[in-house]
């Protein structure tokens, strides 16, 4: 018989801070804890999932659910905002019972995985993809015989030593979407979701690209592996199968292998499943491509995001997006997204390495003067795991290691700017929202237009009070269990150990068909 595991997401909102964000808060069920059970059930092992990404965190129900189901191992994951969360989990569960082995993932933990052992009461954390290392332990393996772990034993912190990136995406069962509750996932703003519920997918794993202020190589790997065609189509039909409407896809660089990126669309189309779906991580904008617009149109997406994050060239360059990725490229990657009929989102950033009052000037024309349908901005974070991290700490810069503080919308100084005060980068937020979209008249216009087209009109006179009552930056405080109990790692004596971005070293061949359905 196999072990009983909880899963557990913490709360995402402190990380919206109670601000304009939290509009856009996403409500939906989490793709690696989906993934993790999958492996851990395909092995007989019993798990169960508490998300508590759309409510408040909540140690109580944390606590009940633990003393009620009684499980042999307990999971977290956590961003580097919800990571003071894991924190008081993991003291929580050991207050239960020493027995229960705690574990912790996700993108914070692969940054930081001794930092994060000294800082908590885990017993191990996973670093990088955590598919099969979480499988290995919910089979009750040594931990010192697995491999992509971190584990305590007695006072000392010991490595295994990275895994190997799986190399065929396609023999990953399905993610285990049946162990969510549909019901509770109808709460998303309908700002960013035309029918619900939704879910995530994912089609391909890691990014070839060096953006400085991105932490996501930290999982996926620098590299980029696909799944089939027809893997992705058998996903699609599998959540429409469970009562799911919508999906967003969360790869990196989805469009940029254009032929495999058509052949999926196609695929999905051939299956004939009615499912709405958004990139909704950002696309690059060199990608963009009438005939894949088209493509993606016809199967069901009816958005594209874009990662513009500035609009000066120079700084694009800085930070390892420049090249094609030019501001003239992002006018006609927007321009060809709207002749095809799909939504465009724009991601921007204030406060990026190389910025100046300048350049964060030109950020602003930029997004006031393209015709996108939505656009989010915000203070860019030097987060745990990415370049522009690395280099504040070695010169010095980190004012908090605070995790809670770690928001994009956040109202604390948590770094030196070399060119910038933080009150200036708090500024050009506040003026990015005034000139770009609160006294943008053609941006005003444009929606307007819109949402009678699309009878969404109501719903955006709804979101647009809530968006001019609520602050544009700020923070919204946890209510933990034991926070006097955490323990605390010296940051300012012991500096945090640069993360590894482990290489997918080729491009690994085609995988065979997996179309099998694992409930």
């Amino acid at each position: 018989m196999g072990n009983k595991i909880l899963l557990i997401n913490p709360s995402y909102n402190p990380s919206y801070g109670g601000t304009k964000a939290a509009i856009v808060n996403p409500v939906a069920p989490t793709l690696g804890l989906a993934t993790i059970a999958a492996t851990a059930l395909e092995r007989g092992n019993k798990v169960e999932i508490l998300d508590m990404s759309w409510r408040p965190y909540d140690f109580d129900l944390v606590r009940n659910k633990i003393i009620q189901y009684k499980p042999d191992i307990v999971g977290v994951t956590a961003t580097t905002p919800l990571m003071n969360q894991m924190r008081d989990i993991s003291v929580l569960v050991k207050d239960i019972s020493k027995n229960i082995r705690v574990v912790g993932g996700g993108p914070h933990i692969s940054a930081l995985p001794e930092e994060s052992l000294h800082e908590s009461r885990l017993d191990a954390v996973l670093v990088g993809e955590a598919d099969y290392t979480f499988a290995e332990i919910s089979d009750g393996h040594a931990l010192k015989d697995i491999k992509g772990l971190m584990y305590r034993k007695d006072d000392e912190i010991l490595s295994t030593g990275l895994r190997t990136p799986i190399a065929n995406l396609d023999d990953l069962p399905m993610p285990a979407w049946h162990l969510y509750n549909i019901k509770d996932y109808h709460r998303m703003s309908r700002l960013l979701a035309r029918r619900l519920p939704i879910a995530m997918a994912e089609f391909s794993r890691g990014c070839v690209y060096r953006c400085d202020f991105c932490a996501s190589k930290i999982l996926m790997h620098l590299g980029y592996r696909k799944k089939s065609p027809e893997r992705c189509a058998e996903e699609v039909k599998h959540l429409h199968t469970l009562g799911f409407r919508e999906f967003w896809l969360t790869d990196d660089i989805f469009t940029s292998d254009q032929k495999w990126a058509k052949k999926v669309c196609d695929t999905i189309i051939d299956s004939g499943v009615d499912m709405a779906w958004t990139c909704s991580n950002g696309i690059r904008v060199e990608s963009a491509d009438d005939k894949l617009f088209r493509s993606l149109r016809k199967s069901g997406c009816y958005r594209v995001a874009f990662g513009f994050e500035s609009g000066n060239d120079e700084v694009l360059k800085s930070f390892g997006k420049g090249g094609r990725a030019t501001v003239e490229q992002a006018q006609k990657a927007v321009r060809l997204a709207r002749k095809a009929g799909i939504d465009t989102l724009g991601f921007f950033m204030v406060g990026l390495s190389a910025d100046t009052e300048k350049t964060m000037d030109d950020t602003i024309e930029l997004a006031r003067k393209l015709p996108l349908d939505l656009m989010k901005c915000s203070i860019a974070i030097a987060f745990p795991g990415t370049k522009m991290f690395n280099s504040y700490v070695e010169k010095g810069l980190v004012r908090s290691f605070d995790w809670d503080e770690y928001m994009m919308y956040t109202d604390q100084d948590l770094f030196a700017h070399e060119h910038l005060s933080f009150t200036t980068i708090q500024s050009y937020m506040k003026k990015f929202f005034r000139r770009a979209i609160l006294f943008n008249p053609a941006a005003l216009i444009r929606r307007f237009i819109r949402g009678i087209r699309t009878r969404e009109f109501f719903w955006d006179v709804y979101y647009a009070i809530k968006f001019y009552t609520m602050p544009t930056v700020g923070t919204l405080k946890s209510n933990y269990y034991a926070k006097e109990r955490w323990p605390v790692w010296n940051f300012k004596n012991q500096p945090p150990k640069p993360a590894e971005y482990q290489i997918v070293r080729k491009q690994y061949p085609q995988a065979k068909e997996r179309l099998e359905t694992h409930l």
